[in-house]
């Protein structure tokens, strides 16, 4: 299995049925401000306005940006009260900025290498969850050719709630009715380098792994709560081994 040593593979294979959610920005890829372009454009896009200021975006959905940014700019919102009002724009800039994407972003190390590992494992199914509406989402991953090991049909996405919290239930449902398997607390652990990420799990009722790839620092993301926390993706048993000991805890793993 890749680079992970022969124990950590056996215990892995041994896993029971274990959802993991990744988050993309920052966890998965890196878009070097592509993504803040992509609001700006959308924005544009529906106002006939450039955006003078920009909001944060790290771990917010799509609507909370989109909000955001009409209420920084005083422009009101109030008329917008749907993602679906959003989405065609957010998609139509995605689009436009695909290329700008390729030369300037590019997947972070040990991504392709983490996603690849885990595909391999039966009980294990890999999705993300993600501010992003689902178009964007695919086409982030997309770009760098990380789609072909993640599930979209039961990810977490900006365009099924505007709270991120929520998508964590939102995605169990999907699993639930595609694999017609329950996942809980226990066996549902979410990837992601925000504390909002940890904000997410907390409340949606799963695990969380921080990964110290975007602006918050291993310490940050063990102060927000991260059940455990790593540098980045290239130390790929070090994220296995995290993998294992939050997935066993509290449960018992066969000895076959």
């Amino acid at each position: 299995m890749g680079d992970v040593p022969e124990s950590l593979s056996i215990l892995l294979r041994r896993l029971p049925a274990t959802f993991i959610l990744w988050d993309i920005d920052h966890t998965l890829i890196e878009n070097s401000g592509v993504s803040k372009e992509v609001y700006a454009l959308a924005f544009e896009l529906l106002t006939k306005h450039v955006p003078l200021v920009r909001p944060s975006t790290d771990g917010r959905t799509d609507f909370q940006i989109m909000q955001e940014l009409f209420k920084a700019n005083t422009i009101d919102a109030s008329e917008y009260s749907s993602i679906s009002q959003f989405e065609g724009v957010l998609t139509e800039a995605m689009t436009r900025k695909v290329p700008e994407l390729l030369k300037r972003g590019y997947p972070l190390k040990g991504a392709a290498e983490s996603l690849e590992a885990l595909t391999p494992v039966p009980t294990i199914i890999q999705s993300v969850l993600t501010g992003n509406i689902v178009d964007n989402a695919k086409a982030k991953l997309h770009a760098f050719g990380l789609d072909e090991w993640v599930d979209f049909d039961v990810g977490g996405y900006g365009s099924d709630h505007t709270i991120r919290s929520q998508l964590v239930d939102i995605a169990r449902q999907k699993a639930k009715q595609k694999y017609d398997v329950a996942f809980d607390k226990l066996s549902t652990i979410l990837i992601g380098d925000t504390p909002l990420d940890v904000k997410a799990a907390r409340d949606g009722g799963a695990k969380i792994i921080g990964v110290a790839t975007g602006s918050s620092s291993m310490n940050v993301l063990h102060e927000a709560g991260a059940d455990a926390v790593i540098e980045s993706l290239e130390h790929l048993d070090q994220l296995i081994m995290e993998l294992i000991e939050l997935r066993l805890d509290g449960t018992e793993i066969s000895s076959r």
